[in-house]
């Protein structure tokens, strides 16, 4: 009898070790993560008004996984997430994030990369009308500071003390905490109403360049070779596979650089730096969207990588 009872003991142990969800201090991670949060143009994939193949199965299926593009910044050893953009898509990919980072709260900060619909129009989800946040720290430049400080209804974030602009200055150094740091550096875009940036993020032992939007490399006052050269990933620009994709519109009314452009730039890298490289900021009409697509597979081919939802990368 007394053997039976140890036995169910042991068995009861047994399950309670392995089938208890272990606590957030138990599953710890350490060290800085970068997250993609999302790979698509601002207008997001399905487009609207697009009746082309590339959204008709979308459509069809009244749900998409593709989101805006973004990047999430998690410290977990200082216990900080911060926001690359933000997206229409603001409310799930801030949901991932918070998951990732086993902080269910705020993040610490948003970086705005411009002043396109994309890539701020998210801070309307910071009013009173949804988390109604307070003093959230929202990082940028001087002309997008004051797009925001003179423009309704983004203005109501600043009176309401919903948000709190930080100014950042080009190729100027935030630090975040003593392990983590982040310089903004102007680029060549269609600056309506922001100048426009990319953001070079360093960690502890890695670095990362992020250009969603770029008008060309050759309108860039630097060399994009030299950029990628300095850091460990490279999250560029690839919103159109080609030209041709595009059909009813002018491309240069559009002038990002075509993947087929930039794999022709870098013909000469080497494997170890064409690995840097990810394509991101995808037009719902670029090919490589589609794993199965030859354009896909041709990139792959070449060593380089197309950035996907939920990567992560050690910094």
């Amino acid at each position: 009898m007394k053997r039976q009872v140890t036995l169910i003991l042991i068995i009861i142990g047994f399950c309670l070790n392995s089938c208890i969800p272990k606590t957030n201090k138990q599953s710890k991670r350490k060290g800085i993560e970068l997250i993609i949060l999302g790979t698509v143009q601002d207008a997001g994939s399905p487009q609207l008004g697009c009746e082309k193949d590339c959204c008709k199965a979308l459509l069809k299926s009244d749900f998409s996984e593709r989101m805006v593009v973004s990047l999430g910044l998690i410290d977990h050893d200082h216990n900080q997430q911060y926001l690359f953009d933000a997206t229409p898509n603001i409310s799930m990919q801030l949901a991932y994030l918070q998951r990732s980072s086993k902080e269910y709260r705020m993040p610490d900060g948003i970086f705005l990369t411009h002043a396109h619909i994309g890539h701020y129009t998210g801070l309307m989800y910071l009013g009173k009308e949804s988390v109604n946040s307070n003093n959230l720290p929202v990082f940028s430049m001087t002309k997008m500071q004051e797009f925001l400080k003179t423009n309704g209804p983004w203005d109501q974030l600043v009176k309401n003390e919903n948000i709190k602009l930080i100014a950042l200055e080009n190729e100027k150094v935030k630090v975040l905490n003593k392990h983590l740091k982040v310089t903004p550096i102007l680029v060549p875009h269609r600056d309506e109403y922001s100048e426009t940036v990319g953001y070079k993020i360093s960690g502890n032992e890695k670095s990362a360049l992020f250009i969603p939007d770029i008008d060309k490399w050759t309108k860039w006052d630097k060399d994009i070779i030299e950029e990628i050269a300095k850091v460990d990933y490279a999250f560029i620009d690839g919103t159109f596979f080609s030209g041709v994709e595009i059909g009813h519109r002018d491309i240069d009314e559009i002038p990002h650089p075509s993947i087929e452009e930039s794999i022709e730039l870098f013909q000469t890298l080497s494997k170890k730096e064409r690995e840097k490289i990810h394509f991101i900021h995808f037009n719902h009409t670029n090919p490589v969207l589609d794993k199965r697509s030859q354009a896909y597979r041709s990139i792959i081919k070449e060593g380089y990588h197309i950035a996907q939802k939920n990567d992560s990368f050690e910094l």
